[in-house]
């Protein structure tokens, strides 16, 4: 089992910045990535950011510049550090990490924190 923690979350203006951190720890073996989710309020959640073992990073479109995914000095981690932030940006923030590996079929499987709020007021 893979267990994730998130931080960071907060109340910021319009054109601030916040930086998020997870921490990951349990059985990690075969985790490909690890990366960054957000849900608004009746919305689906979608990704905002992921990052590889082979430090392949992903941004959604709507990042456009604005974010940045890296690694932690410590083992396990992975930051999101958010600037020019607007109220579009509101939402509940999830850190998530999947386990990749073959069987007779590719397998993935996701596993989530319990979510860190951010909110953008104007």
């Amino acid at each position: 089992q893979v267990q994730l923690v998130e931080s960071g979350g907060g109340l910021v203006q319009p054109g601030g910045s916040l930086g998020l951190s997870c921490a990951a720890s349990g059985n990690l073996d075969y985790i490909y990535a690890m990366g960054w989710y957000r849900q608004a309020p009746g919305k689906e959640r979608e990704l905002v950011a992921e990052i590889t073992g082979g430090n392949a990073i992903k941004y959604a479109d709507f990042v456009n510049g604005r974010f940045t995914i890296a690694r932690g000095n410590a083992k396990h981690t992975v930051n999101l550090q958010m600037s020019r932030l607007n109220p579009e940006d509101t939402a509940v923030y999830y850190c998530n990490a999947y386990r990749a590996y073959y069987t007779d079929r590719p397998v993935r499987e996701d596993y989530w924190g319990q979510g860190t709020r951010v909110t953008v007021s104007s």
